[in-house]
């Protein structure tokens, strides 16, 4: 057999070559693909016999767009749509349930598929005149390093193969990121291009993050509510603050160290450390400087967890939400108000405080004018229980339709 060399020029012979069950390598961003028509079963056991790799091992659906996963799996979550539009085409294979058309010799008898969308443009332009997905394990006998040109390819299979799609040296050079989003927690079961890190944080990003902030009695938990009656995620950063403090870590160490009069015979006393800092916004200041860093890795680690088991909505709710930089992360910030004698009262009956001490809490905190001009939404808290509650759920229902 003589193996062609194919240039751009050569795309509809590259295409009657796969429709007549040959093989062709092709080139995608990362390595070279030994290919064949994914839905074609004689071909798809033609690519095992080359490569000498074993049957148990699946292959995956090289795709023209990742729209085509509709074609062949039978559930596609939002976040695997997300994720396909931030890094496809690109070095990223998601593994999705499949449907029974793709052959099993293709899944290896499993029910699930990879789906690897090349960032090449020959290749993209192959598949599209092909309109049907290409079954492509790297382009060398298993074992044998990756190639990266068709003159690599070539020195493995001259001969024994119908063609190479040559598109010059590959840019990557190593195989795509593997991420199984079949169900959850989604998992990286392979590390290759992407790291682990740029694959979650777009998760994280493909959720709807909102932040809700406010003072102290001003009403946020009513605001929370309607975002966990849509099932979200609801991250209370002072609950993150108190259990960061109880776990007596890193942050505990430096707020003694720092103030060390809130602590006797070693012990942590919480009112001593509110009657200095709320008594002095210089003390306060420094406070929210060393908890800050703390509690916004706490909150980006749960929101990265809950992004990983498969959730689309979080809200963060935060005092100090737009002081602390995480009101950047979020696709909408709601600030609650509410008049100042029902905040007092409220903080009065919920923590057994003083008149005073509440009042002293709430001036140590940003005035109601603040948050008119750092938050793009604001619910006024300044009806009734019922009236508020509906304000919250068309506000939260309203910005979750997006995503």
């Amino acid at each position: 057999m003589e193996t062609k060399i194919f240039s751009g020029s050569d795309i509809a012979e590259a295409a009657s070559a796969l429709r007549s069950g040959g093989a062709v390598a092709v080139p995608t961003e990362t390595v070279y693909g030994l290919c064949c028509r994914a839905l074609d079963e004689r071909a798809v056991h033609n690519i095992y016999e080359l490569k000498g790799r074993p049957e148990v091992k699946p292959l995956s659906l090289m795709v023209g767009s990742f729209d085509w996963a509709e074609r062949y799996c039978s559930a596609v979550p939002e976040a695997a749509r997300r994720l396909a539009e931030k890094y496809l085409p690109g070095p990223l294979t998601i593994i999705l349930p499949s449907k029974d058309c793709v052959p099993e010799i293709v899944r290896a008898g499993g029910k699930t598929i990879g789906i690897r969308c090349p960032d090449h443009p020959l290749t993209l332009e192959l598949l599209r005149a092909l309109d049907e997905p290409l079954a492509g394990p790297s382009a060398n006998p298993s074992g044998a390093p990756s190639p990266k040109n068709a003159q690599a390819v070539l020195a493995y299979f001259d001969g024994k193969i119908e063609g190479v799609l040559d598109g010059g040296e590959c840019g990557v050079g190593v195989e795509s990121t593997i991420i199984d989003m079949s169900k959850t927690p989604y998992r990286i079961l392979r590390l290759g291009a992407l790291t682990e890190d740029e694959v979650f944080s777009a998760l994280v990003d493909s959720m709807t993050v909102l932040g809700i902030t406010g003072g102290t009695g001003s009403g946020k938990t009513t605001a929370l509510r309607a975002v966990e009656e849509l099932g979200g995620l609801v991250i209370d950063c002072d609950a993150v603050y108190h259990e960061l403090l109880a776990s007596g870590g890193d942050m505990l160490d430096a707020i003694i160290k720092r103030f060390p009069d809130c602590a006797t015979d070693g012990a942590f006393d919480r009112k001593k450390l509110g009657a200095i800092v709320f008594a002095s916004p210089e003390a306060l200041a420094e406070l929210n400087a060393i908890t800050h860093s703390y509690v916004v890795a706490e909150t980006e680690r749960r929101l990265r967890d809950w992004a990983i088991n498969g959730g689309t909505l979080a809200a963060i709710d935060a005092i100090a939400l737009v002081e602390s930089g995480m009101a950047a992360r979020c696709d909408a910030v709601i600030g609650v108000t509410a008049p100042r004698s029902e905040r007092v009262r409220r903080l009065m009956l919920r923590e057994g405080i003083t008149a005073e001490y509440a009042e002293s809490r709430i001036d140590a905190q940003q005035p109601e004018e603040f948050y008119k001009a750092n938050c793009k939404y604001i619910l006024d808290n300044n009806g009734g229980m019922e009236e508020f509650s509906e304000k919250c759920r068309a506000l939260i229902k309203s910005l979750t339709g997006g995503k």
